[in-house]
């Protein structure tokens, strides 16, 4: 992910902040299903191994551009400076696209803009293609998806979101788009350096049934949930942050006050599961992982269940705020309001609420602290996927649009500091974008046009950059980078895999389990009862398939 400010969409720079993030921040996390499928294209299963190879393009790095801070421990590249806009870098020299007509169906928050705005007619220029937007409510867009894919009558180029990865959706990807790898495999992706230049990890999410049939949005595999806290108010009451689950219980205790209105934490149920090292619950693979040459899921481990009972003390204890227990409003509001000191959210928070919130506090100052383990020691962290993003052509279409659609990724693709770059993410200088103080400013119709779109078809390698604020870029890098040093990879990390559809649905009802065990609504004897019996309708049959998996494939985690 590259989480470089809050948008009211996803994009390469958020494109979690107001989605999937949502769900965190409010108590929960969508519960993804993983995709793929066997080498024929239908079967369950994933790629891996030689095979893998055989498929992956090669890895080139790009020297066009050398960003301020390297990546380390997985986290972004950070950019701490400006753009030279008088001394910007050439990325894609020559005009790839031959002109083909491609619609592209896309999830869209907001207003979809005519497709003859000044930013679309610009870029279609630039790369050589007629792409016609086919916009659709980001909100519903797994509806439109699955109905898209259940007909006969799909566009050319389909975005599909890995939080929609869910149904059959999974098994319409294998069916019915087409295998990039006669184009992309090897050092044929040397025919598209921005591409060429996308992390071997990325690329490997995007084996769909056995071939390459995505262009994928990198990520750095660091957590991106980050427990924020109020920084400036800390600092006028003169607390220290706490560095154990029970000094953070004492302190939260100490800090919340009601009757002022003003509670320690929101809900913090996904920095617990950091705190206590569960394996990551962003995506159903990397629920399991290998241990002492037994399969082991999640929700079976002790680590589930200390976190679970830590949440639920801080819900008992009366210092979380009283809409997080109702599940309603919105967890990052109620802590720029000073509500609550501290709430866990996306990682892209940290500019978007300060970039907000400094036009209306001059004195408004948010962090991050560093995850602690269970002791107050070093923390367990578990990766997780190096994609979230993808984007696929259809069967149908010819050679020449598949062509001309890498001729666009690849554009898009284009790193921090290039022409390209300044185009695809702000758009027409003078229409969508001024200069203030030396800075591109979208203008209201750039905010509104300039938004998702060419943001999902062709991404680079994570990186942060905030010109107007480069220090909470800098912040943010390094704050992955000391969380990547304690970072594992899981038995399944960077794989997409398909399971078996009797048992998709399998740990649908967890989530709500979990939030209803911390909510003091349920008890922990019942999240053992619930694990007891998923062991039992499929769980530990879902568990050798997994294993014959591993066994077949091998594991990518390094």
């Amino acid at each position: 992910m590259t989480p470089n400010s809050a948008t009211s969409a996803p994009s390469r720079r958020s494109f979690l902040a107001s989605t999937a993030v949502a769900a965190a921040v409010a108590g929960g996390m969508p519960l993804l299903a993983a995709c793929g499928g066997g080498n024929d294209g239908s079967k369950d299963g994933t790629t891996s191994g030689k095979d893998a190879q055989k498929i992956l393009p090669t890895f080139v790095a790009s020297s066009v551009v050398t960003p301020d801070i390297a990546s380390k421990n997985g986290s972004a590249a950070g950019f701490t400076q400006a753009i030279d806009l008088d001394a910007l870098k050439t990325s894609v020299p020559k005009k790839l696209g031959s002109g083909s007509d491609l619609k592209i169906m896309s999830p869209f928050w907001g207003s979809p803009p005519a497709n003859d705005n000044a930013y679309y007619t610009a870029m279609n220029e630039a790369i050589g293609v007629k792409v016609t937007w086919q916009n659709q409510d980001g909100n519903t867009y797994d509806e439109k998806l699955g109905a898209i894919l259940a007909s006969s009558d799909i566009p050319d180029v389909v975005v599909v979101p890995g939080w929609n990865l869910n149904g059959k959706i999974p098994s319409a990807i294998n069916a019915k788009f087409a295998d990039l790898g006669p184009y992309l495999s090897g050092d044929k992706v040397k025919d598209y350096p921005n591409l060429a230049a996308v992390p071997t990890d990325a690329w490997q999410r995007s084996i769909f049934g056995g071939q390459l049939r995505a262009i994928p949005m990198p990520a750095s595999y660091v957590t991106n949930i980050a427990p924020f806290y109020r920084k400036d108010i800390f600092a006028k009451k003169g607390y220290t942050l706490p560095k154990t689950p029970d000094e953070f219980l004492a302190w939260a205790k100490e800090a919340t006050d009601a009757k002022a209105k003003v509670w320690a934490c929101d809900d913090l149920k996904w920095t617990a599961f950091n705190i206590c090292g569960v394996l990551n619950g962003s995506d159903k693979a990397l629920w399991w992982d290998l241990r002492d040459g037994k399969l082991v899921n999640r929700i079976e481990t002790d680590e589930y269940l200390e976190a679970l009972e830590w949440t639920r003390k801080l819900y008992a204890a009366g210092v979380v705020h009283p809409d997080a227990k109702a599940v309603k409003g919105d967890a990052s509001n109620r802590f720029t309001a000073g509500q609550s000191l501290v709430f866990n959210g996306d990682l892209s928070y940290w500019y978007g609420s300060t970039a907000e919130q400094r036009t209306q506090k001059a004195d408004f100052e948010m962090g991050a602290f560093d995850i602690f383990g269970p002791d107050g020691g070093d923390p367990t962290l578990w990766a997780t996927q190096p994609a979230g993003i993808f984007t696929f052509v259809s069967k149908k279409a010819s050679k020449q649009q598949i062509k001309d659609f890498l001729a666009l990724a690849d554009y898009c693709a284009a790193p921090y500091g290039t022409k390209e770059y300044m185009l695809t993410v702000y758009g027409v200088e003078g229409t969508d974008y001024t200069l203030k103080n030396g800075l591109p400013t979208k203008t209201t119709k750039g905010t509104n046009e300039v938004n998702g779109a060419y943001d999902y078809t062709g991404d680079p390698a994570a990186y942060l950059a905030h010109p107007d604020l480069p220090e909470i870029a800098k912040l943010q890098v390094e704050w992955q980078q000391r969380m990547g040093a304690f970072t594992k990879k899981s038995s399944f990390y960077g794989l997409t895999i398909t399971e078996p559809n009797r048992w998709t649905n399998l740990a649908n009802d967890f989530e709500q389990l979990e939030d209803d065990i911390v909510r003091g609504r349920k008890k922990i004897s019942d999240m053992q009862q619930a694990v007891s019996d998923w062991k039992k309708k499929g769980g530990d049959d879902l568990r050798a398939w997994y294993k014959k998996l591993l066994d077949d494939n091998g594991s990518t985690a390094k």
